[in-house]
């Protein structure tokens, strides 16, 4: 407390910071982290983008010999010919990474999370109360993929388990689905303290997992809810109002097949800005489509 505060001040000053979610208390003094220097940007896996009619290509068979973590092959003629645009591959550093290396040992979902459990190389894991790991139908067609858990994910050990979770499943009802139905998940395991956006280094850190986590599920569609996952994983630069309510394919050097990918809204973001709820209306109804076309022979 500095000379000349009152008690009073500095009460009402901790019930501000309450209010706005910090909750907990990382270091003696406070940290100005729009000092920090940039970080890395996050390495992602290869991501190839549909065309803009939403028309999903053929792929090439993929060779029975090539192992889970060989590099990316660097000419797919079909996609090219197809008028689909590459994007970014993971870095050599990620491939080398202990993160890398203990997401590709992972054979099945429950060593994946296994993996999880024994990683200290995120340092959410050290202010977080539990694992994040999944929720809902791991044998779904359907895999959810949110941003971060909140408080009540964190004490609960599951993801969209509070208000923002009960207006995901109100949606997903009126398209007929479930959490029986569905297989949900984040790109980050472990809460960010105060409920804060997650930095690039932290989401790099669980990255090489996120992947793996999807190659094992082998989901028909991907609903990427938020900027934050669909970034990431699309690798794309543009905001959340761009890239919702449109068609990509998202691949990675683990996966059989390309997966159609979905952006949309977050739930939370839809109960601050309640007039969206129509744009995120039109995306469930695309997907319940994209559902309805694949299960067609």
């Amino acid at each position: 407390m500095r000379d000349g505060d009152s008690t009073a001040a500095v009460l009402a000053a901790l019930a501000w910071q309450i209010e706005a979610g910090a909750d907990e208390a990382i270091d003696i003094v406070p940290a100005d982290r729009f000092a920090v220097a940039a970080e890395a940007p996050v390495p992602v896996g290869p991501v190839v983008a549909t065309p803009s009619n939403g028309a999903i290509p053929s792929r090439p068979p993929r060779d029975d010999t090539e192992r889970d973590d060989a590099p990316p092959q660097a000419a797919r003629p079909r996609l090219a010919d197809a008028g689909l645009v590459p994007m970014r591959t993971a870095s050599p550093a990620l491939a080398d990474s202990p993160a890398h290396s203990l997401a590709r040992a992972a054979r099945s979902l429950d060593e994946l999370r296994e993996a999880l459990m024994a990683f200290d190389g995120c340092p959410l894991k050290d202010t977080a109360t539990n694992l994040v790991f999944a929720d809902g139908n791991p044998e779904s067609r359907v895999m959810i993929v949110g941003e971060a858990p909140g408080a009540d994910e964190d004490r609960a050990g599951k993801p969209f388990v509070g208000v923002s979770g009960q207006l995901l499943d109100r949606m997903l009802a009126q398209i007929g689905l479930d959490r029986t139905s569905v297989y949900i998940t984040n790109i980050i395991f472990w809460r960010p303290p105060g409920n804060r956006q997650p930095t690039t280094g932290e989401v790099a850190a669980c990255l090489p997992f996120v992947e793996r986590h999807i190659e094992l599920a082998n989901p028909d569609v991907l609903l990427l809810t938020g900027g934050a996952s669909a970034k990431t994983l699309l690798a794309r630069n543009e905001g959340i109002m761009r890239l919702r309510g449109r068609w990509f394919l998202y691949e990675s050097t683990g996966m059989s097949r390309p997966i159609s990918a979905l952006p949309t809204f977050h739930p939370a973001f839809l109960l601050r800005q309640p007039a969206q709820k129509r744009e995120a209306w039109r995306d469930l109804l695309a997907l319940s489509e994209k559902l309805g076309e694949l299960a067609r022979p």
